[in-house]
């Protein structure tokens, strides 16, 4: 039985993975769900018949999002990007230390593990996996404690492309508020960009420029935590080494392309929508990477503080950004 299984997830998952990547050339409605199908699609497959390509989707879902992510900028405006960076200082200060605050409060409640604890509460801060994998060797995160907080973060992403845009229509956002409140509350950019293409076009561009604004405190944040935390926890080893956010950069430099190089514009818009369909390839191996023994490892106490800390920034969030208290 478990022969057939892995024979036949090996054919589904290349199979699955074309079907999904041609979604979008359906219609438009069928379009805005490919994201949310492929990561659902990935997790079903993964946990029904086990992955059968783990390091290729890993690789895939790490190398692909960066680059999708850079050609994105060829479709946006930097004046428009440089003018939401820096009308958002503000409140990303205020978000993330309020974040940070309630986070750890809620970990030493529940008296879970101090690195886990903080992993959880500064992915929620700032960019979800990303920022795991950037502060885990800086505070000297045990394996264990970084597989649970990326596995809870991982499944709060995958829960926020459905929840979000279903919220937003409920609450009637337009697409400004809607990309905003998506970079501001969920975790990782590959699920920001997965909830807002499904909400509209400028949701998109709103919603990444947001919260790769956002992801650029990164660095600031693991400095800060590690200088005063770094010597009161673990001295375990970390197998996880820090990503420099790099593709900021790079999303930085296509986006000032297509806004001050005229001839560039036609080929940027085309790869802007190879982009958005790598994305979809990208959000289906992130789906794929979820296994049983990662969900094993997630714990009650922390899953408690991750979805309780998400619902409260979440909810907050939602509130300024409806009463016109926080704006793009």
């Amino acid at each position: 039985m478990n022969f057939i299984n892995k024979k036949l997830s090996q054919i589904l998952f290349p199979f699955v993975a074309i079907i999904l990547i041609l979604l979008p050339y359906i219609n438009e409605q069928v379009a805005k769900m490919a994201s949310g199908l492929a990561v659902i699609s990935g997790i079903l497959l993964s946990l029904i018949f086990g992955n059968p390509y783990p390091e290729k989707t890993k690789f895939i879902a790490s190398e692909l999002l960066t680059w999708s992510i850079i050609g994105l900028g060829f479709g946006m405006n930097l004046i428009t990007v440089a003018k939401v960076g820096f009308s958002g200082i503000g409140y990303t200060v205020i978000g993330i230390l309020l974040t940070a605050l309630i986070g750890l409060y809620i970990g030493k409640i529940l008296n879970n593990k101090k690195d886990i604890s903080i992993l959880i509460t500064f992915g929620t801060a700032i960019c979800g996996g990303s920022a795991i994998a950037a502060l885990s060797p800086t505070i000297k995160a045990d394996s264990n404690s970084i597989s649970v907080s990326l596995a809870i973060v991982f499944l709060l992403n995958a829960s926020a492309l459905f929840i979000f845009p279903a919220l937003g229509h409920i609450f009637n956002l337009s697409q400004e508020q809607f990309g905003l409140w998506s970079a501001l509350s969920i975790h990782d950019t590959s699920s920001v960009v997965g909830a807002s293409m499904q909400y509209g076009e400028k949701a998109l561009e709103v919603g990444t420029t947001v919260k790769l604004a956002r992801a650029l405190w990164i660095v600031p944040v693991t400095l800060i935590v590690g200088f005063l935390l770094a010597n009161k926890l673990s001295n375990s080893n970390s197998s996880v080494k820090a990503k420099k956010p790099w593709f900021i950069l790079g999303f930085l430099a296509a986006a000032a392309i297509a806004t001050w190089v005229p001839w560039a514009k036609a080929p940027g818009l085309f790869i802007k929508h190879i982009s958005e369909n790598a994305l979809i390839l990208t959000l289906f191996c992130i789906g794929a990477n979820l296994s049983k023994e990662a969900l094993k490892n997630v714990g009650i106490k922390p899953f408690i503080q991750g979805i309780v800390l998400w619902l409260i920034m979440a909810s907050v969030t939602l509130i300024c950004i409806y009463f016109s208290i926080i704006n793009v």
